[in-house]
């Protein structure tokens, strides 16, 4: 049975969504960038040019002619132009990942990501429950859309773990996912991260020899796995400090063998201790 490569970094790193607007969209509309916050267009029916700024790395404009899906899972203005009148139909949300920029499956993928419709597979149902939805106002709707706003998204997410090239994902973590052999030693330790890895352990969860884990993993995640072990804890750990958890819990958590490991640890990687890195969090983060 195949390893389930989302569900261990969705359950422990939320996602959420929040349907703005379905409809026409005329003239020029512009999204500015908010620090926490990505989007989810589905162009449904038209055609458009959408322009970014040349400095954030991705095409300065695209014209998009047929049914589309553009996700932003990253903070990018962007601007669309469509007709004055008639314009083109759109099924916009806003996607909200917790932990800002902390989320590994923000850190993982492009700025950008443009697909047709037609060609993500299983698509087409979600999409007729969400387009349904979003043309009739009835009791639930906006919740019932925000839900499936999200089954769109995770879907979109299981498609490109199996196209990463077509998604403009070379290496880093969902390129990882991608591959099969890893992608049983990586979903292990995203699900046991407090198991007291080895090199010589997760290869045997690949399935392969320590020396050939080892180079295949730095060719297809760019880093070694030791250090990926210990990004994916620190993440884990800064999203549990938020939350209130004291460190020696969280220590005892992540497999550290105490409190001043785990400082230690994320002094070296962070530039500071838990403590205050916690005091330079916005109020409320």
């Amino acid at each position: 049975m195949p390893p389930d490569r989302l569900s261990a970094l969705l359950e422990r790193f939320r996602v959420r969504t929040h349907l703005f607007h379905a409809g026409p969209l005329c003239g020029v509309d512009k999204f500015e960038a908010v620090p926490g916050r990505g989007f989810l267009h589905l162009l449904r029916r038209g055609e458009m040019a959408v322009t970014h700024h040349a400095r954030d790395g991705v095409l300065r404009k695209l014209a998009i002619r047929e049914p589309t899906l553009l996700f932003y899972p990253r903070p990018l203005t962007h601007t669309f132009h469509n007709a004055p009148v008639g314009g083109s139909d759109f099924v916009c949300a806003a996607v909200n990942f917790a932990d800002d920029g902390e989320h590994p499956i923000v850190r993982a993928l492009p700025p950008l990501i443009v697909i047709p419709l037609a060609q993500v597979d299983g698509l087409e149902d979600a999409l007729t429950l969400l387009f349904g939805e979003a043309e009739r106002a009835r009791c639930g709707q906006r919740l019932l859309a925000d839900r499936l706003f999200e089954v769109v998204l995770v879907q979109l997410l299981r498609w490109m773990l199996d196209h990463p090239e077509e998604c403009g994902i070379s290496q880093g973590m969902m390129a990882g996912l991608g591959d099969p052999a890893l992608a049983r030693a990586l979903t292990a330790l995203h699900e046991k991260p407090g198991q007291p890895w080895t090199l010589e352990s997760m290869a045997q969860q690949a399935g392969m020899s320590r020396s050939a884990f080892a180079v295949r993993f730095k060719d297809v995640v760019g880093s070694t796995a030791a250090d990926y072990l210990t990004d994916w804890r620190l993440a884990l750990a800064k999203a549990r400090l938020r939350r209130g958890d004291a460190v020696k819990l969280v220590a005892d958590q992540l497999g550290y063998a105490n409190a001043s490991a785990l400082s230690r640890v994320f002094a070296q990687r962070v530039g500071m201790s838990p403590r205050a890195w916690l005091a330079t969090l916005p109020a409320g983060a």
